[in-house]
């Protein structure tokens, strides 16, 4: 009966010094995991809105995509050309539908990294008629600046 107890008492010891998880994930339920996970919310309701200047707003100054190109910097995205380039984008496209599923978060001193799995639906009328669509697994890359973190690639 005593070691029962005490088999007991240590698993209840060992279950309240678990970290905490946000409901529905395996992610730490912190400050700055929410926090990350808010810019990623505001990015995904903003591609919806096909609104430029809000995902403008979400990006660090070092802001860089390579496209996948690492040696045509020609076709880089950067904080200056971002907006412009969204702007285009989004008046060709319609009815754009994003969903989100993080699935971790690595948080640094003030680098973090999220890895997400992207499903995308939109129509482009001038492209092709039928409906598009996209699924990947990606990861987004933030700094912190100040008491915010800023997305620096991934987008």
């Amino acid at each position: 009966m005593l070691i029962r107890f005490l088999a007991v008492c240590a698993l209840s010891l060992l279950a309240a010094c678990a970290s905490k998880r946000i409901p529905g994930t395996d992610i730490d339920d912190n400050s700055d995991t929410r926090a990350i996970l808010a810019v990623m919310e505001k990015y995904r309701s903003a591609v919806e809105a096909r609104d430029a200047q809000a995902i403008q707003s979400l990006v660090s100054n070092d802001f860089h995509e390579d496209a996948g190109t690492p040696n045509e910097p020609e076709d880089d995205l950067t904080a200056a050309n971002l907006g412009p380039y969204l702007a285009t984008l989004f008046q060709q496209l319609q009815s754009p539908k994003v969903e989100l599923d993080v699935r971790r978060i690595q948080i640094g001193k003030e680098v973090a990294t999220a890895i997400y799995y992207w499903k995308v639906n939109w129509r482009m009328p001038g492209l092709n008629p039928r409906p598009q669509r996209e699924a990947e697994l990606e990861q987004m890359v933030f700094r912190r600046e100040g008491d915010t973190w800023k997305i620096l690639t991934g987008i």
